[in-house]
């Protein structure tokens, strides 16, 4: 049998208090392919409670008994692999290759990642005459988005259980079911009852009771900024930790002595991928006056060479985007790019030929645009770019920097000492210079209204955890 109809409170699969439900819609074909239990305040007390009373114990675990739990954790998870990948590309509409290759690789490596951080992480040292300890903070409070549901959870979850704390865990609605395989797994992985809970409900019936409960020590959120806004101030009266992961728009500054027809082309593929519904996508590539009308020759033939289709068909680059919402708010912002002036190298508004039904968005890049566009403002989260010119150095990173936002950014150069002043210079929490490999052991988080914390291996722990001083510890 399936969960989709129970929450998993106290080392039990429950129904919620109140019987309702909520369709999940597979966005390849707009039909709803299951229905989840959805939660309300008094499913939360009861997670709530569950978690408070496992963490008396849990807390006091050794760093080796979490250790070996996470690696029991690990092995579960792989061995369901083909099914988070399947459950995936189901209800967020990833291709299944890039669903089991990336989605599902992200949950796995970084639950390698958390585990050599916690074999290596010191929890107290002597400074002095004082103890200085790390601590579990307490009941940790998790909602995750439903773009990288996967990479989300377990950024979540195994720092927090690595520090020692007891979870409530709210995956987004939208993409709900990646969440609750994640509890089986860890359900077959034996976690002490009440360490891990799961509720599934909306953000207002749930995610915000959770942030604003008195139970609850702390609150880890990835979404929108718009959401993470509500969210802490929903945390403001009890005064707990607010750990925030949010919007982007980020910049992709290609400088006059890189390699422009591979940086150009590697900018485009990063900006579409997932569909472009990646909160560190470079959105905004910023190239030199001169040359605005080759990087959009070169980005619109890689829009034009993507095949976009069916998640579950074979040489599927790109599926659709999550739900109606996306899909119409990124219709109004590519039509607001055409209304406003930009120039339309590739896409546009509608679906691509021949898909009549799914959320399917066009690959669109737009040229000529200027830094007061709304296509260079706001945050599309779709496979939408947006090429914009620049007269020196120092003109390209006060495009750059001119934003809410301070996710990611990019530098493309031949000249590594080039790249790397630049990279200086640039208010981001992530600056990837020559499109590197993803790394799982850098630190993840945003400046300004891109959030604060920071997540991934050591990092990621470091959330999780207060900060005691035993003064007098030695005499």
């Amino acid at each position: 049998m399936d969960h989709h109809a129970y929450f998993h409170i106290g080392g039990h699969w429950v129904e919620p208090v109140r019987a309702a439900t909520l369709d999940v819609v597979d966005p390849s074909t707009e039909q709803t392919y299951t229905r989840i239990a959805i939660g309300a305040a008094a499913d939360v007390d009861r997670a709530v409670a569950a978690a408070r009373a496992a963490f008396e114990t849990f807390s006091k675990s050794s760093r080796e008994e979490r250790i070996t739990l996470l690696r029991r954790i690990l092995d579960a998870y792989n061995r369901r692999a083909d099914d988070l990948a399947e459950v995936v590309s189901r209800e967020m509409g990833a291709p299944l290759s890039f669903a089991r290759d990336a989605q599902v690789w992200a949950g796995r490596v970084h639950l390698e990642a958390t585990i050599a951080a916690l074999e290596a992480y010191e929890f107290s040292r002597v400074k002095g005459t004082s103890l200085i300890v790390k601590e579990p903070i307490g009941v940790a409070a998790l909602i995750t988005p439903w773009n990288w549901p996967l990479n989300q959870i377990v950024c979540k979850v195994a720092p927090a259980l690595a520090a020692g704390c007891a979870v409530v865990l709210k995956p987004s609605e939208i993409a709900p079911i990646s969440g609750v395989v994640f509890a089986e797994i860890v359900e077959a992985a034996g976690a002490p009852p009440g360490v891990f809970n799961l509720l599934n409900g909306t953000g207002p019936d749930v995610g915000q009771v959770m942030a604003s409960h008195p139970g609850v020590d702390m609150v880890s959120f990835t979404g929108s900024t718009r959401a993470g806004i509500l969210v802490a101030k929903a945390a403001a009266d009890t005064v707990k930790r607010v750990a925030q992961e949010l919007g982007g728009k980020s910049p992709n500054i290609i400088l006059p002595d890189a390699d422009f027809a591979s940086a150009v082309a590697e900018g485009t593929k990063a900006c579409f991928a997932n569909s472009g519904q990646s909160c560190d996508a470079p959105t905004r590539m910023l190239v030199p006056d001169g040359r605005r009308d080759e990087a959009l020759e070169i980005a619109a033939a890689v829009a034009e060479g993507l095949v976009v289709g069916d998640p579950r068909g074979a040489n599927v680059d790109l599926g659709p985007v999550v739900s109606a919402v996306q899909f119409e708010k990124i219709q109004r912002l590519i039509e607001a790019g055409v209304r406003e002036g930009a120039r339309l190298g590739a896409g546009g508004p509608g679906r691509p030929a021949g898909l009549n039904r799914g959320y399917y968005v066009r690959p669109t890049v737009f040229g000529d645009v200027t830094p007061d566009m709304t296509i260079a403002r706001e945050e599309i989260f779709g496979p939408v770019l947006s090429i914009l010119g620049y007269g020196d150095e120092d003109e390209a990173v006060r495009i750059a920097n001119d934003t809410p936002y301070g996710l990611a950014a990019y530098v493309s150069s031949s000249n590594l000492e080039h790249a790397r002043a630049v990279a200086s210079r640039l208010r981001a929490g992530t600056v990837n210079v020559n499109y590197p490999a993803w790394d799982i052991h850098a630190p993840f988080g945003g400046f300004k209204q891109s959030g604060n914390g920071r997540e991934y291996a050591e990092f990621g722990i470091d959330d999780f955890l207060e900060l005691k001083a035993v003064v007098g510890y030695r005499s």
